[in-house]
């Protein structure tokens, strides 16, 4: 750094008897007081992998939601580099940090990176979180690291689409096909996305079934709440026609999801044609005839679709349901 850097209002503690220090810093702050460790360094310490400059872009649109766009603290190695002050001696643990060089940003670079677009993009400052290290030696610092990106978890895209109900369409209608007790897939789905005896289906492979079944027009300009009424009268008649291949997820492979997305594919004709001719009648007398259409269906494990895969495998079954829903007589 060309000089001294002063962050104020920071609050020093320990973390496992090192020394750490939380505060927030201006996006310019961040950029010249940090510096990333590269895993080609000469100096065979490196561990950073390159930046997806995707990441970044994506976190710098994420930005532009405003105050909404809340993110978690930057972690950093000051390497001895950076002295705290404290205020007075009745708040030992609350002073300013005095930057004399630059510290390792060892968790955050496609945050950083993110930051620095939207802030040209934009002409504006930000406040960044941060926590600091007073010092790591190298071999501390790769650990923490790996610990970081290895060790840490996601909670997974079915509880991500549970989580977005109230403000995504489609997993709000996949929310209610699970929780509600008059649905088919209520005793055999998972919010969580992990599955378990008899829930084998999460409610993320539920969005991609309901994204499906209700993608064309004009079932597509339907309200939420008919695409999810349409859905449980279609899926409903599906299970009261094969019911017990519909418990059955060993023996019958109507449940597994190459076959539900071939199920969804084939509803999305046979609903757009309800909902242009039908419609408004109270009648889903031709939802309930076009899936008996399907009778001769064999779902066993150790049938004909025994080794469909894929969604071309869905799209492949799918072809055969519809000829025989509308085209054999």
């Amino acid at each position: 750094m060309s000089q001294q850097q002063v962050i104020e209002n920071v609050l020093q503690s320990k973390m496992r008897g090192k020394v750490t220090y939380l505060g927030n810093v201006s996006a310019a702050s961040v950029l010249q007081m940090t510096y990333v460790k590269p895993y080609d360094h000469p100096s065979g310490k490196g561990y950073q992998r390159p930046v997806d400059s995707k990441r970044c872009n994506d976190f710098a649109s994420y930005l532009s939601k405003g105050d909404d766009a809340l993110f978690t603290p930057i972690i950093l190695n000051g390497e001895s580099h950076w002295e705290f002050v404290a205020y007075d001696k009745t708040r030992p643990h609350v002073g300013r940090l005095l930057c004399k060089d630059k510290a390792s940003l060892m968790d955050g670079q496609h945050r950083v990176g993110g930051i620095k677009r939207y802030t040209q993009d934009t002409n504006s400052e930000i406040v960044v979180p941060f926590l600091a290290f007073h010092y790591l030696d190298e071999d501390e610092e790769i650990i923490l690291f790996d610990v970081i990106n290895s060790k840490a978890k996601g909670i997974g895209t079915s509880l991500s689409k549970y989580l977005h109900r109230n403000s995504d369409e489609l997993s709000w209608i996949s929310t209610q096909l699970i929780t509600r007790g008059d649905s088919p897939f209520h005793f055999i789905g998972t919010v969580t996305g992990k599955r378990s005896v008899g829930r084998h289906v999460t409610l993320q492979n539920l969005y991609k079934v309901i994204e499906l079944l209700t993608k064309s027009e004009p079932v597509s300009n339907l309200s939420k709440d008919e695409k999810l009424n349409l859905s449980l009268i279609y899926f409903n008649y599906i299970k009261e026609q094969f019911n017990m291949e519909w418990l059955n997820y060993k023996e019958y492979r109507i449940t597994h999801i190459v076959c539900l997305h071939a199920l969804a594919i084939t509803g999305s004709e046979i609903l757009k044609e309800f909902v242009t001719n039908h419609r408004g009648k109270a009648d889903y007398s031709f939802i309930e005839k076009s899936v008996r259409k399907m009778k001769n269906t064999v779902w066993s494990a150790e049938g004909p679709l025994k080794y469909l895969k894929g969604i071309s495998g869905s799209r492949i079954l799918a072809q055969d349901l519809i000829a025989d829903i509308f085209v054999k007589k």
